[in-house]
């Protein structure tokens, strides 16, 4: 079991802790398939929400905050019935701006888990209004419900009068399948675990579509994808979305060593700068190629 997760697993009931401790191995990547859980209701006698809500403290754990000390936890649901944590994550120095919040995280590492739609995303504080947008653009924003400690809403009970993709005549939302005609002659698997993310990037708005890859001094890779919004700053960058996917698979920030971004050279903007900026706060020396195709 990671070490970030010893004080909130000591703190289940033993009933769930019996279950739970074999899932926490050093495998573990932050998900929970649907024989999982129900196993996990089956001993904790919970029903999903529940058991939701008393998991957070593990996807809270997972926090990245040397800036606020403002630890947020999120689980979002599946469509296929699994569950993905997510927590924030901030970058020291930097601007805020750079920051990831705990849904975004969630929602980001059901995408990479190759869900293309969320039911469910549960919650340990209120969504502040920069998550409600972003959670607006989401192929499944008409139907989803946000579940709190103290509540339990559809997504248009915290966002009336919302602004959204077909406000600007997109038919398209975040989390649909993307498959962008880019290509990179490489054999590198980083170089093209970055294509592959660009690929699959989100971005009806500028055609910016971008990945990066990151590798850690073990070799793992992880990916982030670019992820647009209807409102722009709620946008969320590749650079933030592979280092969160890092940090709930279990890495840490100090074991990237390097860095691939790949963007299409025709997008009307460029992630080289934020993603430099972002590689800026990392310690070590850092490896970092870009490719524009």
């Amino acid at each position: 079991m990671h070490p970030r997760f010893a004080k909130p697993f000591a703190d289940l009931p033993a009933s769930l802790q019996d279950a739970l401790a074999p899932l926490l191995d050093q495998d573990f990547n932050a998900r929970f398939t649907p024989a999982q859980i129900v196993e996990l209701k089956r001993a904790s006698q919970l029903d999903d929400r529940a058991l939701r809500l008393a998991l957070l403290p593990l996807a809270a754990a997972c926090s990245v905050a040397p800036i606020s000390r403002f630890y947020v936890g999120a689980i979002a649901s599946g469509l296929s019935g699994a569950w993905y944590l997510g927590a924030n994550m901030e970058f020291a120095g930097q601007g805020l701006f750079h920051s990831i919040h705990a849904e975004q995280s969630a929602i980001s590492n059901a995408w990479l888990g190759g869900e293309t739609g969320i039911s469910e995303i549960t919650v340990n504080y209120t969504p502040c209004g920069h998550c409600r947008q972003f959670m607006n653009e989401l192929s499944t924003a008409k139907s989803m419900a946000v579940t709190l400690p103290d509540d339990h809403s559809p997504l248009h009970a915290f966002l009336p009068h919302s602004f959204g993709p077909g406000d600007l005549q997109i038919s398209d939302a975040l989390m649909s399948p993307q498959a962008h005609p880019l290509h990179l002659e490489s054999r590198d698997p980083l170089e093209l675990a970055a294509l592959a993310a660009a690929r699959s990037s989100y971005a009806p708005y500028s055609q910016g579509y971008a990945g990066v890859a990151v590798e850690c001094e073990n070799g793992q890779i992880y990916e982030g994808r670019y992820a647009e919004n209807a409102a722009f700053n709620p946008s969320l960058p590749p650079m933030q979305m592979a280092c969160t996917h890092a940090v709930l698979a279990g890495a840490s920030l100090a074991d990237i060593r390097r860095v691939v971004l790949v963007e299409h050279r025709a997008g009307l903007i460029s992630q080289l700068d934020g993603t430099l900026s972002v590689i800026k706060t990392l310690p070590g020396e850092i490896a970092f190629q870009h490719y524009a195709v």
